[in-house]
Formats: structure tokens, C-alpha cells, sequence
């Protein structure tokens, strides 16, 4: 089984600030080769030449980013690179696909993850009419903005706009603590002058109440509630043996209705355990890409953990507080597993699930056990 033995993101940043000189080239390209120093460092050699680079990437310019940024990162003209689009799934679902090349034994190195440059996405166009967004699912199914099924899986679950903003104030206030005890920097490289991620700040209540529907009328999700777009990347390496490490047990997409993608990381998430044969109570660490407040609070209700007392879930935060680079975040839930539990110096066989829900109606989950 393939093993990720070395795992590294930028620091996430706010569009048209922190990395909004850096395209998503070389956002990319600094992660992979920095994992990549990583991983030959672990072995006290140069080790291996990279057999191949798979990034997920949801709303860039397109022609390959992957292949863009191994050579910007140093790997040689030798290198083909892959690029992965599951829209917010993009940077898990690129791990999952590393893992088996590894595993099939089409690669001894992969380096897997995402990037997104929320700063650089281009306009889009079809034919001569520019649009708001791509189609998600065809009819007579429902395509609906993200936001708007976030609003309307909250009136169906009844979870209240005040229960939203208490998840999104947990995820800020614990990103913030985890740079106030620099828990973060191990996993990180800077690129350029950003040395934080941007976008946690302190969100009072007399500030939540203030804040308007972001959906439409009558919607109870609010800019605090839903993760901004951002900018930011992270790549891990893969091989087939390696230790200390996160041996990867299971990969597993799943589909559900599109008019709820954001309850598709339920169904993967179960997969991936049924197919490793574990319990969710077996996990020792839950990485949920927090698209929204309201999908972590319904997601984790379905899966039978509380997300605001249960410490394996996002104990350091999630994409609410860090900011959401769409085809990154699945990657960075992986390296946030690996920082906390073989960089935390979790025990041997310890298990991690990394998961996130994709437009659509897809969800990816990833589940990881760790090697000593």
C-alpha cells in the first residue's frame, strides 16, 4: 500500500492580497518541491526521482497545471503531470489517484495535492456569453448554486443561523489559536512575503448579527458561515513503503443527489471505513473541508460525531477559518492529518480520515493509518 511520507501547504491567502502576485504555477511548484525535500531528507539520501506530479485544481486557466508547476518545480522535462477536476474534491481526489498509481506500481514517487489561485481564476466564457459559474449536473436534475443548497439543506435540517455562526466563530478562533501556539509552521512554506494564513479572525456576536443573507432573502447563511475563496496549496508524497508515515488504507468517491452535495462526504466517508474494515469510532483524527457551517454540522451529525466537542474533528480549525482554495482544501485536510498525527507523534496504527464534498452531489474521502 502506498504510504504519503511527506506533507507540505503554502499558507492559505485572502484574494488580491498575501499571494495574489503568485499564480497558481507558483503556489504549486513551492509545495511539491518543498514535500519533496522533505521526503529525501526522511531517508537520508536524495532518494527516488518523482515519477509523476497529480494536483487537483477546480477554477484555473486550465493547459495542465500540473505539468506547469513540476517543471517550475525543478522535477525535469521527464515528468508528465496530471490535473484532477472533482470542483472542491479536487486536491483529495488528486491524492487518491497518487496513491494508485503507487499502489498499481505505474510509479515508485508520486507527488499529489492541489492548488488554487482565487486571485488569478480567469473569466469564463461560453461561446460568446461570459458566465457566472459552470454546470454542475444536467436536467431534469437540480443544479443549484452552492450556497443556495447549503440554505436550503439548513431549513431542511433545521439548523439555525446562530448554530451556523458558532461553528464558523469555533473554526476561526481555533485556527487562530493554533498560530498563537505555532502548531502550523512545521507543515507550511512560504511563498513570497505571507507568513499566516490570512483570513481567521475574531468574530463576536455583535458582528454575526449585523451580517446579511449572503444566498438570497431569507437564507441563513452568512459570509461568516461559508468558506471564502482563497489561494493556497498542498502537495504530499507517496511511495510504495516509507516510515514514519500515513500508509493509505482506502480511497473512495461516492455520488448523492446534486440538489445536497454538500452531504456526499457521508457516503464516502462510510465507504472508506467499510472498505478498510473500520469504525468511525476506530478514527483518531477527522478532517472535514468545511465549505460551509452548515455542512460540517450536518455531515458530522450523520456520521454520529459532535464537531464542537468531539477533538478529532478540525481541532485546529478548517476552510471556514483558513479560507477555502477550491481545488487545494482536499489536499490540505490530508497534510493537516499528517501534522497532526505523524508530526504529533500519534502511535502506530492510529487512523485518520480526510474528507470533502464536491459540486454536484460527489463526495472523497481518504482514510490513512500511521507507520512507525
Amino acid at each position: 500500500m502506498s504510504v504519503v511520507v511527506a506533507a507540505r501547504r503554502t499558507w492559505v491567502g485572502v484574494p488580491g492580497r498575501g499571494h495574489a502576485r503568485h499564480d497558481e504555477t507558483r503556489l504549486a511548484a513551492a509545495v511539491l518541491s518543498a514535500a519533496a525535500r522533505d521526503a529525501h531528507g526522511a531517508r537520508g539520501t536524495r532518494g527516488p526521482a518523482v515519477d509523476d506530479v497529480v494536483l487537483g485544481n477546480a477554477a484555473g486557466h486550465g493547459g495542465n497545471v500540473a505539468r506547469r508547476a513540476a517543471l517550475a518545480a525543478g522535477f525535469g522535462p521527464s515528468v508528465p503531470g496530471l490535473t484532477v477536476d472533482r470542483q472542491c474534491a479536487s486536491g483529495l481526489a488528486a491524492v487518491a489517484v497518487g496513491a494508485s498509481l503507487v499502489d498499481a506500481g505505474q510509479a515508485d514517487t508520486v507527488v499529489a495535492g492541489g492548488v488554487e489561485s482565487a486571485s488569478r481564476a480567469p473569466a469564463r466564457a461560453h461561446g460568446p456569453l461570459a458566465y457566472d459559474r459552470a454546470s454542475f449536473a444536467p436536467p431534469p436534475w437540480a443544479d443549484p448554486g452552492l450556497g443556495a443548497a447549503a440554505d436550503a439543506l439548513a431549513r431542511e435540517r433545521g439548523i439555525t443561523r446562530r448554530r451556523q455562526h458558532g461553528y464558523a466563530a469555533r473554526s476561526h478562533a481555533r485556527v487562530r489559536a493554533a498560530h498563537a501556539a505555532g502548531r502550523l509552521a512545521g507543515e507550511t512554506v512560504a511563498v513570497g512575503a505571507l507568513d499566516r494564513d490570512e483570513h481567521a479572525r475574531d468574530l463576536p456576536p455583535v458582528v454575526l448579527d449585523r451580517l446579511p443573507a449572503a444566498f438570497g432573502t431569507g437564507g441563513s447563511v452568512t459570509a461568516a458561515s461559508a468558506a471564502p475563496a482563497a489561494d493556497g496549496a498542498a502537495a504530499v508524497v507517496l511511495r510504495p513503503d516509507g516510515a514514519p508515515g500515513l500508509r493509505v488504507l482506502a480511497a473512495t468517491a461516492r455520488g448523492t443527489d446534486p440538489a445536497r452535495p454538500a452531504l456526499a462526504p457521508v457516503a464516502a466517508a462510510r465507504a472508506a471505513c467499510e472498505r478498510a474494515g473500520a469504525r468511525l469510532d476506530d478514527v483518531a483524527a477527522i478532517e472535514l473541508v468545511e465549505a460551509f457551517a452548515v455542512q460540517a454540522l450536518a455531515v458530522a451529525h450523520d456520521l454520529g460525531v459532535d464537531p464542537l466537542d468531539d477533538d478529532r474533528w478540525c481541532p485546529d480549525g478548517g476552510a471556514l477559518g483558513y479560507g477555502h482554495p477550491f481545488g487545494a482544501s482536499g489536499a490540505v485536510a490530508v497534510v493537516r492529518l499528517y501534522a497532526r498525527l505523524v508530526a504529533g507523534g500519534a502511535p502506530a496504527g492510529a487512523l485518520g480520515l480526510a474528507t470533502a464534498a464536491a459540486a454536484g452531489g460527489v463526495g472523497v474521502a481518504l482514510l490513512v493509518e500511521v507507520v512507525r
